[in-house]
């Protein structure tokens, strides 16, 4: 983790467009920076809207691997400005407006703290691990993205289940007839692959995740996998399939192909404001009985 040592020069703001609240707060943000001499710049999050290449974010942000990107808004709002971020080297600092915010560093009665400490530079960098995929037909890779939470292979047609051969470092783990699978990252494992029944991993482990949904056989547990490892996934010939990135980029999977799955070589940068323990962002977020039902010293 490091940490930064001078105000940026830009702040660009990713917010919520259909929030009118999430607009507003976006407002006393222009003005609370531009009070610090920090200049901002604003998008807003527009799920249809291509990503920005890393040429035209810079040329029309002017950004800097120093600069951040704010976020307005929840974690899918999060999850659109990691699409910016991660090509241009900024850091992703988000004000939680949402139910759980996971993703989000603060809330929005932080918002004057959030503000002087990025006009103080108060504030440090943690790389957050992303997965590379690839799509493989007929031994031609046809498509490829990445993701920050997870990619899940799952099923096309509703009435359908698929079959998927997983494998790990080229050795066969099991075959699962199922509703789907779901590669994640440890940042990912608080969200959908949370859902699934997958374990919670702290964001300091570096590791793959690897679970099916839904899957008729006796071996369906959930694997937390190193992250050194290549993670295929292989769809048998009956059936097609659908692979989301994030829940926001959608590719067919024709069947027969194949998914390979790796730990991306550029992860994600997350601004930090404190270095409270992710144990106490944990048990916020879910708001966990940390007394038991039974109440304390009983």
């Amino acid at each position: 983790m490091t940490r930064a040592t001078s105000p940026p020069s830009r702040v660009h703001v990713v917010v919520n467009s259909r929030s009118e609240h999430a607009l507003r707060i976006a407002d006393l943000v222009d003005t609370g920076l531009s009070a610090h001499a920090i200049t901002t710049s604003r998008e807003s999050d527009e799920s249809e809207n291509a990503p920005f290449s890393t040429d035209e974010l810079n040329a029309v942000l002017g950004l800097l691997p120093t600069d951040l990107i704010l976020v307005i808004g929840g974690d899918g709002t999060m999850l659109r400005a990691a699409e910016l971020g991660r090509d241009s080297g900024a850091a992703i600092l988000g004000v939680n407006l949402g139910h759980v915010g996971f993703l989000a560093e603060a809330e929005e009665e932080d918002l004057q703290f959030v503000i002087d400490a990025i006009a103080g530079g108060q504030w440090s960098v943690e790389e957050r691990l992303a997965l590379d995929v690839i799509v493989v037909q007929n031994l031609n890779v046809v498509d490829r993205t990445w993701a920050l939470n997870e990619i899940s292979l799952e099923k096309h047609d509703r009435e359908k289940m698929i079959s998927v051969l997983a494998h790990v470092d080229d050795h066969p783990l099991s075959r699962w007839g199922c509703d789907g699978v779901i590669c994640a990252t440890p940042t990912g494992s608080t969200a959908y692959a949370f859902s699934a029944g997958g374990p919670i991993v702290w964001p300091e482990v570096s590791a793959l995740l690897l679970l099916p949904i839904s899957a008729h056989s006796l071996f369906a547990r959930p694997s937390v996998i190193a992250p050194t490892s290549v993670i295929r996934l292989e769809l048998s010939p009956e059936a097609d399939a659908v692979m989301w990135a994030d829940g926001r980029r959608m590719i067919a999977v024709a069947a027969g192909s194949s998914l390979e799955v790796r730990a991306h070589e550029q992860p994600v940068r997350f601004a930090r404001l404190v270095t409270s323990p992710f144990t106490d962002r944990l048990v916020a977020k879910f708001q966990l009985p940390v007394d038991g039902w039974r109440g304390v010293g009983k």
